[in-house]
């Protein structure tokens, strides 16, 4: 039978029988720091010579520009190896059967526990047991007939305790009360009591309760079994105490020797997976497989979401092979991590295969699948994709939630499908339509942000009233889109108006949001309403309203004050923003006439803190600027200065290449706004020899000898004119 287009790629690279066999990461080269783009040294290899300045810089960029910190959820741990001596053989890594739960001989009849039961239940979740459970087991003499004669059996208290198991806290009142039973009426209470209390806790992501428990089994001499580390194991991993499921993970082996089982060991994966850990994950996957191991779909679901994350896609072709070879068919969790991972791989087109494939096979597809998906064609911008998609949902009638469905809405605002996007939006508001949820703030945001891109202002700014006049809070990214639509409409004041109205109803601002004002203030057609938007933004980041206006200074010196206060608000954004920011700056510099050398010097020192990096290459033959990152003031202050480099180049008769090429993109999105038509605007105007390339749309090419004859007419015409 012919393979299907999902697993053909499968066997683009050799099989490889054994995880060993994995390449590890080659280590990265060094990079020599030059000090000026004008100057290399005589001695460097012509790898280094290639490399632009930002490139060779960006090293240093580290030293200069700190990440942001932020909050870890956990403390990442440095566990040492579990098998440190090699002089001896190493063990099996795991139990390749379940841990035997210790059967009751005959499990009882609950009817005589029934009146307890009843009286347990209507206690409060807080309540103590004890007296309850004294009644019951221990009445006084005068009380009539007893129900019981002594305590509770060990059959009895076990039947109790699952009873109680959605209720931690009546659980481990159960559990107290039968410690605390006389020894002539009691049992000895082994691990099992102890392991059917921590699910409880489990259940109730009870973490610091369940370790509590499981320190007082120590301390007590009760041992743990297999059953107790699994569960405290998974418990810290659904609690999201990664680190504590490493420690107790470590401590079977060390404390008791144990082995973990399939679930255990299932459950360790996915936590080195959490915790970044690839090394621990695929040493582990090595030595279990070894140790005749089969995995089943928790460990590949795993493995696939830990090589999506990672980017990894020769990860992902390795968990295909693996499962080929165990002869495991995914199921649908499965299939949902690895639609994932191809998707933040950026393989669209293996994406859909295996959406067919998985279709093909029988499995139905969930509200995940298809969020996965709309993502995946979304990002790549696959309108024809998008609309069989969501027809194909229609036909199916699969029940969406509102991730689906604010997926599926922000999917048409990549692609613009605007009338599709129109369609689902009122289905959601119209109260007789029971497929599909509510309309919830990110819905409404979603709807903003269509209409905000296509520049229909009036449609996006009615939504957001009436989001609010429906009770719906807006979120910051409501605000930033509305202000942003404002914005390119040149309703400078309204914009501003609606930012006031956020801050009035405790509107605490992102740094994209600052952006977004940064662009404002760009966008602006006059000094008037240029202050506007400074004051309402020095509201928000002071420290950008004083960089603003140092720019707008004759008299600033590009090594003392300009670059200390730039690189205070670089410092104090996020990383991610850092660029956006950047390029606003220089918009601003040249929309609003300041001195002509600002621009330039936000430019340079941008580029020497790393944040414009890789916009150069360098080939014998050919060089190249990609300004698609990059606003229009952006893309022309760095075309400027790639050609006054050439130009230094010139004249210290240095070689240059055949042909030169400048990127400016083509994007295929609906609504983009185009760099290409202001760039070519740019080329008319200084008269320079690119034009647009035939065979490459969004580029523009110019042939040495073109550009060399210009840049000599303009060195003349320039020096005539002095």
């Amino acid at each position: 039978m012919a393979p299907t287009a999902a697993s053909a790629f499968l066997f683009l690279s050799p099989p490889r029988s054994h995880l060993h066999s994995r390449p590890r990461p080659r280590p990265r080269p060094t990079a020599t720091i030059l000090c000026s783009s004008s100057a290399t040294a005589a001695g460097s290899a012509s790898s280094t010579a290639s490399l632009s300045l930002s490139d060779q810089l960006q090293p240093l960029s580290r030293t200069l520009l700190h990440d942001k910190p932020t909050p870890a959820a956990d403390d990442r741990p440095t566990p040492e190896p579990t098998w440190v001596n090699p002089s001896r053989p190493r063990p099996t890594v795991l139990s390749l059967r379940r841990h035997r739960r210790r059967s009751p001989s005959a499990h009882p009849s609950s009817a005589p526990l029934q009146p307890l039961l009843r009286a347990i239940r209507a206690l409060p979740e807080d309540a103590d047991l004890a007296a309850t459970l004294d009644a019951f087991f221990f009445p006084p003499p005068s009380s009539g007939p007893p129900a019981q004669t002594q305590g509770p059996s060990p059959s009895d208290a076990l039947l109790l305790l699952n009873y109680l198991h959605p209720s931690w806290r009546k659980s481990l009142s159960l559990l107290a009360w039968l410690r605390a039973l006389p020894s002539d009426s009691s049992f000895p209470l082994d691990t099992i009591f102890f392991n059917v209390a921590l699910k409880s806790l489990r259940a109730a992501r009870q973490w610091p309760h369940a370790e509590r428990l499981a320190l007082d089994m120590i301390a007590s001499g009760v041992p743990l079994d297999n059953i107790t580390y699994s569960t405290l194991i998974t418990a810290a991993r659904r609690c999201r105490h990664f680190a504590k499921a490493v420690e107790w993970f470590e401590r079977m082996y060390a404390a008791d020797g144990l082995l973990p089982d399939e679930v255990t060991y299932s459950a360790v994966l996915d936590v080195y997976a959490q915790l970044g850990m690839r090394e621990e994950v695929l040493a582990l996957f090595d030595r279990a497989r070894g140790s005749g191991w089969t995995p089943d779909h928790v460990a590949f679901a795993v493995l696939a979401k830990m090589f999506g994350e990672a980017g990894d896609y020769d990860g992902i072709q390795f968990v295909f092979r693996e499962m080929r070879e165990v002869g495991i068919k995914p199921n649908i969790f499965v299939y949902n991590a690895l639609l994932e991972a191809l998707g933040k791989t950026g393989k669209p087109g293996l994406a859909r295969s295996l959406f067919e494939e998985m279709t093909a096979q029988g499995v139905e597809p969930n509200a995940r699948t298809l969020t996965a998906l709309a993502k995946i064609y979304g990002r790549a911008r696959w309108g024809r994709d998008a609309l069989q998609l969501w027809d194909r949902m229609r036909d199916m009638k699969l029940p969406a939630d509102n991730i689906l469905c604010n997926t599926l809405l922000s999917m048409c605002a990549d692609v613009g499908l605007v009338a599709e996007a129109e369609q689902l939006f009122n289905e959601m508001k119209d109260p007789e339509c029971t497929h599909v949820p509510k309309p919830d703030k990110w819905s409404y945001t979603a709807m903003i942000n269509i209409y905000g891109s296509n520049g229909d202002t009036d449609r996006a700014l009615h939504l957001f009233d009436e989001m609010l006049e429906g009770g719906i809070e807006p979120n910051i990214m409501s605000y930033t889109i509305v202000i942003q639509c404002l914005g390119k409409a040149q309703r400078i004041q309204q914009a501003v108006e609606v930012l006031e109205a956020g801050l009035d109803k405790g509107l605490k601002p992102d740094d994209r949001l600052c952006g977004c004002l940064l662009s404002l203030v760009a966008l602006s057609s006059s000094g008037e309403q240029m202050e506007t938007v400074l004051s309402s933004l020095e509201k928000v980041n002071q420290n950008l309203v004083k960089l603003i206006r140092m720019l707008g200074r004759d008299r600033v010196g590009v090594d003392d004050d300009l670059t200390e206060e730039l690189k205070g608000v670089l410092n104090a954004a996020a990383p991610e923003v850092r660029r956006p920011f950047c390029n606003c700056l220089i918009d601003i510099c040249h929309n609003h006439r300041f001195p002509p050398q600002r621009a330039r010097q936000v430019f340079q020192l941008a580029q020497t803190y790393g944040l414009y990096n890789k916009l150069h290459s360098r080939k014998d033959e050919e060089w190249s600027l990609d300004l698609r990152s990059l606003s229009v003031g952006a893309a022309k202050t760095a075309f400027d200065d790639w050609m006054q480099t050439v130009s230094e180049r010139l004249v210290q008769q240095k070689p240059l290449p055949e042909s030169f090429s400048v990127y400016t993109g083509s994007s295929t999105h609906k609504f983009a706004q185009g760099l290409a038509s202001a760039f070519a605007a740019h080329l008319e105007q200084m008269a320079m020899p690119f034009h647009p390339s035939e065979s490459h749309v969004g580029s523009f090419i110019s042939s040495r000898e073109d550009l060399v004859s210009w840049l000599q007419m303009s060195s003349s015409s320039a020096v005539i004119a002095g």
